[in-house]
């Protein structure tokens, strides 16, 4: 079996079609690496670097501990929520006594939203075709 050199806590992620795989390395500097990129030059939106670091805010673990995720399919927004995920489950992994501060804040649900599969008929799974009045 595989060891690693550095010990780490593991926790997977998902939101709608994103899968993260977080590794989360106790005694770090604070670094996010995200698909072997840095957290600034992955996501552009302040908004989505927010969301990644809103388990690590939580817990008061800023600073603390490095993260190293790989994510795959969905958008950017969707990638974020999965990392998030992610990030609270290696962190329960890590104390088991972040889990209330985690839960209540409902980082730990798996968000079960999905895209709505389409209808015959239609253009998509609500919208209709056009008819024009002759």
């Amino acid at each position: 079996m595989y060891k690693s050199k550095k010990p780490y806590h593991y926790g997977t992620g998902r939101r709608k079609s994103s899968v993260a795989r977080v590794h989360l390395f106790p005694n770090g500097t604070g670094a996010i690496t995200i698909n072997g990129r840095d957290i600034d030059d992955y996501f552009g939106l302040d908004t989505l670097k927010l969301l990644v670091r809103q388990p690590l805010v939580t817990t008061e673990n800023v600073g603390k501990v490095d993260v190293v995720a790989t994510v795959t399919g969905g958008g950017v927004t969707g990638q974020a929520g999965a990392i998030r995920h992610g990030i609270a489950r290696a962190l329960l992994q890590m104390n088991e006594e972040y889990r209330p501060a985690l839960k209540s804040a409902g980082f730990l649900t798996r968000d079960p939203r999905m895209k709505e599969r389409k209808k015959y008929g239609l253009k998509a799974a609500r919208r209709a075709p056009q008819f024009s009045k002759r």
